[in-house]
């Protein structure tokens, strides 16, 4: 099974407006389609059909369970275009009080935020495979915290992120 990318994931959430707000004003997402108690979002720069799909169970819904008492999902990442993009995004995250952490994994520089419902998610920029270092590649083995300023100006806020990694040179 040659898998070539994610194509969309699937949430239960408590409220579906409350979910679509915040995926659409903090992170950009666009409703595709929607009908009671659901909705199909499409994040910027997509050619998916849709990205993510939430599915209303109601306030009453308790936290998810997994990785304190019960095995599931940790978080989704997307990936960004460019460090402009993922500061852009830092700033959207702190105003909506909603970013959870902030790590530099060497070849990729990330943030985390949380949804309304608590569902962790990262947005991720990858260094270009043209630029691999030693440095980046020997931070490979340890998460550090993400200084965004400086990764800006070591790779440039407009450069492009994943070529040669995530997506093909061109």
């Amino acid at each position: 099974m040659p898998i070539t990318r994610l194509n969309h994931a699937v949430l239960y959430v408590r409220d579906v407006d409350q979910t679509v707000r915040f995926y659409e004003d903090v992170l950009g997402f666009r409703t595709v389609m929607s009908f009671p108690g659901a909705a199909f979002l499409q994040a910027g720069g997509s050619t998916n059909d849709h990205d993510l799909g939430v599915f209303q169970i109601g306030a009453n819904a308790g936290p998810s369970p997994a990785g304190r008492t019960a095995v599931g999902l940790y978080h989704l990442a997307w990936e960004v275009d460019s460090l402009a993009e993922l500061s852009r995004i830092r700033d959207a995250l702190v105003a909506a009080n909603a970013l959870v952490g902030a790590s530099d994994h060497g070849t990729t520089k990330s943030l985390y935020g949380h949804d309304p419902d608590g569902l962790e998610f990262e947005i991720a920029w990858v260094v270009p495979a043209a630029q691999l270092d030693a440095t980046a590649l020997s931070s490979r083995t340890r998460i550090g915290p993400l200084n965004l300023e400086r990764e800006i100006e070591r790779y440039g806020a407009t450069t492009a992120g994943g070529v040669g990694i995530s997506h093909a040179a061109g």
